[in-house]
């Protein structure tokens, strides 16, 4: 039978939980080791179809310790194996790419799936592919938004479309329609899932791509708009740093109760009280059926 899988190798925004220097609510919690709290690994998951080989999404700085969640089957026999065969950005944030250099240790060059956008960042600007050319090499395959490219060799097709225009801090060259992307995977055997890690605003043709997936991976980085300032962490509000708040009536949390969708939350900042197992803003969403991701979860459309 066909299947779509997908691993959750780290379920939190950049920096983790707890991030190193952070004293927030949620990350002293986690530190003392609170019932209801786990540590979590910063975004990344793997994703294949059927039995094919298992496609690494967002390349993490905690990518060394991610594989470690990957069932030890999934490994090639031999001195060094991978058990990811290559690997796809949807943009080029620190947290998304850096992990790339922590694979410079792979026999084969690694073969990339990434938008012009995030591929002449990391040449140009924070030349990580290029520094990566005297290492393993890198196979660039470009993706679109606004098209639908197929994943050669995975049995995957990926649906591009944009969900963000903020270019990463480091880069001095403006960002625009593709900077950031989402993406809908399709298996050979017609399932679908939509991976958004990034949801800058809601828009009509949005709701209409999760209404018609499977399993939908979405934006859970903040609770609330003022989420930083309320824990004394600066004044940047949620839609300031591109990125539309899980609570409110015009929330995300809101947008997904009206789809008939199965829906997971992943890409969650480390002040973001649905990390508290008791807490009222994870008590909303359990309301709403929709699922908090963790590191090591396991998710499949058959």
């Amino acid at each position: 039978m066909s299947s779509l899988q997908v691993r959750i190798l780290g379920s939190a925004a950049g920096g983790g939980s707890p991030q190193w220097n952070c004293n927030c609510t949620v990350c002293t919690a986690v530190r003392r080791g609170d019932a209801g709290t786990r540590p979590r690994m910063q975004s990344s998951l793997a994703i294949r179809s059927g039995d094919g080989p298992w496609l690494l999404v967002n390349a993490s700085p905690d990518v060394h310790r991610q594989v470690e969640l990957m069932p030890a089957e999934h490994r090639e026999a031999g001195g060094r194996s991978t058990p990811f065969a290559g690997v796809l950005l949807t943009d080029a944030e620190i947290d998304h790419a850096s992990g790339l250099l922590l694979l410079r240790e792979s026999t084969e060059p690694l073969q990339l799936f990434a938008t012009a956008q995030a591929h002449g960042a990391l040449t140009d600007e924070w030349p990580l592919v290029t520094m990566l050319s005297d290492w393993c090499g890198v196979d660039w395959r470009e993706l679109r938004a606004g098209s639908s490219t197929r994943l050669d060799g995975f049995g995957l097709t990926a649906d591009c479309f944009t969900t963000g225009e903020d270019a990463p801090r480091y880069q001095r060259s403006p960002g625009g329609p593709g900077t950031s992307i989402g993406i809908t995977f399709r298996s050979a055997g017609g399932q679908t899932l939509t991976y958004c890690p990034t949801i800058e605003a809601w828009s009509d043709e949005l709701r209409t791509r999760l209404a018609a997936s499977d399993l939908v991976l979405v934006d859970g980085t903040f609770w609330g708009a003022t989420e930083l300032a309320d824990e004394g962490l600066g004044t940047r509000s949620a839609r300031d740093m591109g990125h539309v708040p899980l609570g409110g009536d015009d929330g995300t949390a809101a947008e997904l109760a009206r789809l008939d969708t199965r829906a997971v939350v992943v890409h969650v900042n480390n002040t973001n009280r649905i990390l508290l197992e008791g807490s009222a803003e994870r008590a909303a969403l359990e309301a709403l059926d929709i699922t908090v991701a963790h590191d090591g979860l396991l998710l499949e459309i058959t």
